[in-house]
């Protein structure tokens, strides 16, 4: 089996070098092809996968040599190929898993929104009945639902919330791109960000200068993120890398400290 993956990868190799495509990003899918094909029936961890991919990175590296140029880059190629095919059906369950996650997390929004729908019924039915009573009582009827309606702890939670699934959709991204996942994966992914990104960021309100120009700073790297998904650009995990620190460094930020102050007080 040894022999079969090492002569596999060395006659790709070699065919590479003869057509003038023998780049990084080939390297890795010669590796990953071959350590996937030959791991395919053996037990996931195994020391013969182990033993399997140190041989296909070795064999590329026998076989480039000769190369004076993007060495390291070839190298690094051949490992994460190499890690890749190694955890194919591994990958296969993440996604799926991810799958049923996203499936929940839809069936968990619809029953807050029903859950919400119920709360905005009953207070209108509340405030309904304020009408039969004293101006007085009604006013502080009124100003009790408002005060309900608008709390700041429940919307300061569910911006933190959307902020940690935005990070959360960019981490994922990362980790596909690193990974072996395609590019359909992360451009997902990145979707979901923007959209998490979306319903975190304030609505019609001042933000310091400071702030805003890092949201810009964070609008500029998703669309950068997703233009090189769809190119395949070489770049990728770099502009990714860019994107999930610009993300941290951002939702680090709190646009109002003294709310939060206030809320944590309480």
């Amino acid at each position: 089996m040894t022999n079969n993956i090492k002569q596999q990868i060395q006659t790709d190799i070699q065919q590479a070098k003869a057509t003038g495509q023998l780049r990084s990003e080939r390297i890795r899918e010669i590796v990953k092809a071959a350590v996937a094909q030959v791991t395919s029936e053996l037990q996931e961890g195994s020391s013969e996968i182990r033993a399997i991919v140190k041989d296909a990175v070795t064999t590329v590296i026998e076989n480039i040599q000769d190369k004076s140029t993007e060495i390291k880059e070839d190298i690094t190629a051949s490992i994460e190929g190499a890690i890749e095919g190694a955890n194919t059906k591994r990958h296969a369950a993440i996604v799926q898993t991810q799958s049923e996650l996203q499936r929940l997390q839809a069936q968990l929004d619809s029953e807050e929104d029903k859950f919400q729908q119920d709360v905005d019924g009953i207070l209108a039915e509340i405030s309904e009945t304020s009408q039969e009573k004293t101006a007085h009582t009604k006013t502080a009827i009124d100003s009790a639902i408002e005060s309900i309606k608008n709390s700041e702890e429940a919307s300061l939670l569910k911006k933190r919330y959307a902020q940690l699934q935005a990070q959360l959709s960019i981490v994922r991204a990362n980790l596909a791109a690193r990974y072996g996942g395609r590019s359909e994966e992360v451009k997902h992914y990145l979707d979901e960000a923007q959209n998490w990104y979306n319903q975190a960021r304030p609505q019609a309100e001042a933000v310091a200068a400071q702030v805003e120009q890092k949201r810009s700073q964070l609008e500029y790297k998703l669309g950068e993120a997703g233009t090189a998904v769809a190119k395949k650009e070489r770049q990728i995990k770099q502009t990714l890398r860019e994107l999930l620190l610009a993300t941290a460094d951002l939702f680090k930020d709190k646009e109002h400290p003294e709310q939060d102050k206030e809320v944590t007080r309480r």
